[in-house]
């Protein structure tokens, strides 16, 4: 696939989810951002996915970097989804424990 196309693609992804999150309402974004980290996990198995077509078409090396930013960026997506979600619940907790 070229990389033009691939580029279109993702910032056309980029649009539509900016503004599908914008139209949320404001309470419903740390409910809405706990049930998504589920499916943030896919985006590491896209990162390691794009890893391995990397390896095939370019440098070991090339494959490497790339493939382990986005390995890094997906799951600081991850991490950072569940610390949020963790932080929610932590509000609801009546027996009052830290």
């Amino acid at each position: 696939m070229s990389p033009l196309i691939l580029l279109a693609i993702f910032i056309a992804a980029t649009l539509l989810g900016y503004s599908i999150i914008k139209n949320v309402p404001s309470l419903l974004h740390t409910p809405l951002m706990s049930g998504m980290n589920a499916l943030s996990g896919i985006t590491v198995l896209g990162a390691l996915t794009t890893v391995s077509i990397l390896t095939r078409e370019y440098s070991p090396v090339v494959a490497g970097l790339v493939g382990g930013l986005a390995v890094v960026l997906a799951m600081i997506n991850v991490v950072g989804g569940f610390g949020v979600t963790h932080r929610m619940l932590r509000m609801f907790d009546k027996g009052g424990r830290k």
